[in-house]
């Protein structure tokens, strides 16, 4: 193994920035606010009189809109058990308010058109009924209401059950034939929380060791908690199994905890992080080199010595044998790229998890999920186990991908 810079230090290093914070706080509470102002004005102010009725909705939008702050910036300073039901309620909402959100938006030209019939009158007639417009904006929210539930229904059970096994053969033209059919298995974006875990996990781990992973490579985002709270829910990793062993990057959200703890605690699980280095795998005299390098956020977490850093991992290295990179976002091919890199597998995206997200997702990243080409490279990127967020995945499947290389 050529080692990069060291990522063993003392704890109490700082986290991610606090203006990054702050920053990603103000961005979240604008949002909630504006989603919720929207909802109430269609969904409560517009199919309610004035009354009791439209008071206690109001009161339920605000109690509603404040969970999800709640949930941001206390979850990680509870107990596991404490947080399960804040971060089920807020996070379920958000997933179903999105999605009604969307319905609504989508069913304005139909609300603007039935508006405009119903004050249609032949000459100088009675005014229009305000019963017929009520009627009509409470079947509009009665229909977005349905879309958004059966939407958010079908994320949720799709997000919980266990992830779909895909096998993607890759050829390498410089591998050597002794090392055809080598099997790299890989994940990314467990999201470990207090929404995702337990027997959810343990079914990944199953699922990877029933491929009989030559090597396993965890790409990024494995946690969403600090060390305390999820030591039990990580556990799950010693029993992996591997021929040439399990490794691991750092995504983006390593860097919203306490990375330190986090990175020495991996070790112990059996799991070797690649932190701008690299490692020999080998069949007999043939061999190929497998290389991590940290998330592209990393150096601006304000932890000392953390940082991408891919000149460090290939240094030295035999360019007569090929190099898979592991890094956690698919952007970072547009480095590997340059280096001569041969494949690169990367998670972050979750394949965009929500759609239509996947739309946004492809502003800022090359590829959302599968196999591409970016130059002479070849990129996989792994939709991910878990989630973000939404309990919930629409039109992104969970994924543990078999990487099967040949000559």
């Amino acid at each position: 193994m050529v080692a990069g810079p060291a990522h063993r230090a003392e704890a109490g290093d700082p986290p991610l920035s606090l203006v990054a914070l702050l920053g990603f706080g103000t961005v979240v509470l604008l949002a909630v606010v504006l989603l919720h102002a929207y909802l109430w004005w269609r969904l409560v102010r517009g199919t309610t009189r004035p009354g009791r009725t439209r008071r206690s909705l109001t009161v339920l939008t605000v109690v509603l809109a404040v969970l999800l702050p709640l949930a941001v910036t206390l979850s990680r300073r509870l107990p596991l058990a404490a947080a399960a039901p804040l971060d089920w309620i807020a996070y379920t909402w958000l997933g179903v308010a999105f999605y009604a959100f969307l319905a609504l938006v989508v069913l304005e030209p139909v609300r603007w058109v039935l508006r405009r019939w119903t004050r249609r009158a032949p000459g100088p007639g009675p005014a229009p009924d305000p019963g017929r417009r009520l009627l009509l904006a409470r079947g509009l929210a009665l229909t977005a209401g349905a879309v958004a539930l059966g939407t958010a229904g079908t994320g949720a059970w799709l997000a919980n059950a266990p992830p779909r096994v895909r096998r993607v053969p890759i050829t390498l033209p410089r591998l050597d034939p002794a090392l055809d059919g080598l099997r790299i298995v890989t994940f990314s974006d467990a999201h470990l929380s207090a929404t995702y875990g337990g027997r959810r996990f343990e079914r990944v781990v199953e699922l990877v060791n029933e491929q009989r992973p030559d090597v396993v490579a965890i790409v990024g985002d494995l946690v969403d908690g600090e060390l305390a709270q999820l030591r039990g829910e990580v556990a799950p990793l010693a029993d992996l199994v591997s021929d040439q062993g399990v490794y691991f990057v750092t995504g983006n959200h390593e860097y919203f905890v306490d990375t330190r703890a986090w990175l020495r605690h991996l070790p112990t699980l059996g799991i070797d992080v690649l932190h701008n280095e690299r490692v020999a795998i080998r069949r007999g005299t043939a061999a190929f080199d497998l290389a991590g390098i940290d998330d592209r956020t990393a150096a601006s977490s304000g932890i000392p010595g953390q940082g991408a850093d891919l000149d460090a991992a290939l240094d030295g290295r035999d360019d007569g044998r090929p190099v898979v990179l592991l890094a956690h976002q698919p952007v970072q091919v547009e480095q590997a790229a340059t280096a001569g890199v041969d494949l690169q597998l990367s998670g972050h995206t979750h394949g965009g998890q929500l759609w239509p997200f996947d739309l946004v997702v492809r502003l800022d990243q090359p590829a959302v999920q599968g196999y591409s080409r970016q130059g002479g490279t070849q990129l996989y990127v792994t939709p991910g186990v878990g989630f973000w967020g939404p309990p919930m995945r629409v039109g992104a499947t969970p994924e543990v991908t078999v990487i099967e290389l040949r000559a």
